[in-house]
């Protein structure tokens, strides 16, 4: 584990390397690695553990009565996961987590945060108040994806998305992170109904792009930046 690494994290947010060395101690840090494809969390399951992606990514799905996948968020390094539920710690994930490529996870037991268990003082005072933070992000998170999925034609739901992706990037030259497959998942259309889109927006100049490397065209129909 990177300490420089470490405190750039929106968890370790405002801590100096003592306090750093304090928290991983009492929160029992352990690093782990998983293969693509691998299930880090099962639904169902309860867990007291929160995970740091420390590379790769990480895949937040979930899967309806006839195995239908749908991804609600993907986890990049620097990002975390399954913190609501690691607070609760007896609380059944509704979700799976599961690797979207080869991963290294540092994952921290919360349950020392729990009150008898914590001091509330230094290093466990600006866990909490960051954990805080990171909750208020994932609600905007799981808005944001409501908003894109909103829509009822492909067509705008991909708009929807791109336009958020170019915004956040700053440029109308970006690159996403998901495949088609993913991003038919994270969209909640049929991949191949997707792929169609794709190429008459292509056709018609709104968008070009290769593979994961998408740019916006025709600034007027767009109007973003």
């Amino acid at each position: 584990m990177d300490e420089k690494q470490l405190l750039k994290t929106a968890l370790f947010k405002g801590m100096d390397k003592d306090e750093l060395g304090q928290s991983l101690h009492a929160l029992h840090a352990r690093e782990r690695h998983f293969d693509k494809g691998e299930t880090i969390l099962h639904v169902g399951r309860s867990t007291h553990e929160m995970g740091l992606v420390l590379s790769g990514s990480v895949r937040i799905e979930s899967l309806d009565e006839m195995g239908n996948r749908t991804i609600l968020n993907l986890i990049v390094p620097g990002q975390y996961f399954a913190e609501a539920y690691a607070l609760l710690g007896n609380e059944p994930t509704l979700v799976e987590v599961a690797a979207n490529e080869p991963t290294r996870i540092l994952f921290l037991d919360l349950q020392n945060l729990k009150p008898g268990s914590c001091r509330c003082g230094g290093w466990e005072t600006k866990v909490l108040y960051n954990l805080t933070l990171l909750g208020a992000q994932k609600n905007l998170a799981l808005s944001r994806r409501s908003f894109f999925t909103s829509s009822r034609t492909i067509r705008s739901r991909v708009l929807a998305y791109l336009r958020f992706a170019a915004l956040k990037k700053g440029s109308r030259v970006f690159e996403i992170p998901f495949d088609r497959q993913q991003l038919a998942d994270y969209l909640n259309v049929e991949r191949s109904a997707l792929s169609k889109e794709l190429g008459r927006m292509k056709k018609e100049g709104l968008i070009a792009f290769e593979k994961n490397h998408f740019e916006l065209l025709d600034p007027a129909k767009h109007d973003l930046l």
